[in-house]
């Protein structure tokens, strides 16, 4: 048998956008579908929207009516923080929605001696809250400075293909505790979503209804239809009646207390809480959040970059798009949102799920979040979704931004010692250092940093319980420090290199360029 030339054998050769997407970054599916498609987002943000006030404001003091103002607050913020980053930062088809690595300081200052002695729970609410705003406004100047002083830019010139593949691989790896496990905790309804979903958007995706892929495009919206029917029934049926509390709270439709307690109209507006308060060790332990906050969205501005079809964001759009949402965690703290804000991981999984990378999509998504906060029994009509049902569907969308982090090695020489050692070492440490901190916690109920300086504590334990951040910290440092002589080509560079820059590639200005002619005011580097 003849021997087989190596051009038969590599039949993919690296590229520099994602092909197959039916509607890229600046192309628009019809206003129908694409209308469609933003509801599809909105649904899915629910998921963080309404799991992150649920276990915050319970621990706060409040009441389920907090719960829902929350929620609808949150909701609110998200809408206009995805319309000013789609708009004017980075310009990339993301959500802005609210973040869990702000858990760490926001438990803090929640089990902080000032606020646990005061005895009226709705006074420790306000408090509290108060407490958190300040901390989050003080906090968000470290992503305005470095966004806008172009420094995280500068920063990122140490990055490179084989550096980022782990960080943007862990952006959806380091978030399988959200996945299986919570499906696990109602697998009478999950395990039924994960299924369906994956039926339909990957087995039944051919099937077309007037030349539209229908299942494939809309197989989010048409399964959780069908499951949180089918839980609903099973709740209605008394299939639940005698389960653990904990599974009726995991599995029936009728635990959130969301429909009963919000308001018909109602608009959130600046400052709501009261006027917030600060205090610099609680505003210093959220600064490592929003770090933390900061890299997490690099890695996700990266993944969505290539699930739009666009090239990798140059330096100046990124430094500009963190600097924009530095301006969101602001807003996040005046407003009152309980966290602050990072891009949707799910969402950014969603763009390679349907093939649409639009942003057009997106910014009508914002416009649905905006909407339905305002509506507030509407819009917990859709929040008392149950959490199972948007897991099943995370097992799927993290799993794609995850590979998308994978798709950078092809770029790098993967025959390299030296390239093995430093995506095998910074993938595993980045899985590794961040489930240590969580047995640890879980076992002496506190985190590994338990010193006097609550500050300190915060910054340790938020950094290092951040999949991302340790992946980063490893990946880059070794990148740039072992045998990097010779290596250029071997990590990537001379591919990386022409889009460091605005005007490196010719694409850039089709994709980045800022809208209404921003550009004369603010040229770029």
């Amino acid at each position: 048998m003849a021997e087989a030339k190596i051009e038969e054998i590599v039949h993919h050769p690296p590229m520099d956008q994602l092909q197959g997407f039916e509607y890229c970054i600046d192309s628009n599916p019809s206003w129908g579908e694409a209308i469609a498609l933003g509801f599809q987002h909105y649904i899915l943000s629910l998921g963080t929207a309404v799991i992150i006030p649920s276990l915050l404001v319970p621990r706060m003091g409040g009441t389920d009516d907090d719960k829902v103002r929350v929620v609808q607050t949150l909701l609110f913020v998200t809408g206009i923080n995805t319309l000013l980053q789609t708009l004017f930062g980075t310009r990339l088809p993301t959500v802005i929605g609210g973040s869990f690595a702000f858990l760490v300081p926001i438990v803090s200052i929640i089990h902080d001696s000032s606020l646990t002695q005061i005895v009226d729970n709705h006074q420790r609410f306000l408090q509290t809250m108060r407490a958190i705003q300040g901390a989050l406004i003080v906090s968000s100047s470290i992503q305005i400075i470095l966004g806008y002083s172009q420094l995280w830019g500068i920063c990122s010139r140490f990055f490179s293909p084989l550096g980022m593949a782990p960080v943007v691989a862990l952006v959806g790896f380091g978030l399988f505790d959200r996945g299986f496990p919570v499906v696990g905790r109602c697998v009478e309804i999950g395990l039924p979503m994960l299924v369906l979903y994956v039926a339909l958007s990957q087995y039944l995706k051919h099937i077309l209804v007037k030349h539209l892929p229908i299942l494939e495009r809309f197989s989010l919206l048409i399964s959780i239809a069908l499951v949180w029917t089918y839980a609903h029934i099973l709740t209605a049926s008394g299939a639940f009646k005698h389960s653990t509390e904990a599974t009726q709270f995991n599995c029936r439709t009728d635990r959130a207390n969301l429909i009963s307690s919000a308001p018909w109209i109602k608009i959130p507006y600046p400052l709501q809480w009261g006027a917030p308060t600060f205090d610099a060790g609680q505003s210093f332990g959220m600064m490592a959040a929003v770090f933390v906050s900061l890299i997490e969205s690099t890695g996700a501005y990266k993944a969505a970059a290539r699930l739009a079809s666009a090239t990798p964001p140059p330096a100046h759009v990124l430094s500009r798009g963190i600097g924009w949402q530095g301006i969101c965690i602001l807003l996040a703290g005046l407003f009152g949102t309980a966290t602050g804000s990072t891009v949707s991981v799910e969402n950014v999984g969603l763009l390679g799920s349907t093939r649409v990378g639009s942003r057009r999509v997106i910014q009508i998504s914002a416009g649905f979040m905006i909407f339905f906060s305002i509506l507030g029994k509407f819009g917990a009509l859709f929040a008392s979704i149950p959490f199972t049902i948007f897991a099943a569907v995370y097992c799927v969308l993290f799993g794609i931004v995850a590979a998308v982090g994978l798709s950078f090695l092809q770029f790098t020489n993967m025959n390299s010692m030296r390239n093995l050692f430093i995506t095998g070492v910074s993938i595993f440490l980045g899985l590794s250092i961040p489930e240590y901190f969580f047995s640890y916690t879980l076992g002496a109920q506190h985190a590994p940093a338990n010193t006097r300086a609550g500050w300190f504590n915060d910054y340790i334990n938020a950094i290092f319980s951040s999949p991302p951040t340790v992946a980063l910290i490893v990946a880059v440092f070794l990148d740039n420090t072992l045998d990097v002589k010779d290596a250029a080509r071997d990590r990537g560079m001379p591919w990386w290199v022409r889009f460091r820059t605005f005007k490196g590639d010719s694409r850039n200005e089709e994709f980045y360029t800022l809208p209404f002619n921003l550009n004369r005011f603010f040229p770029p580097s």
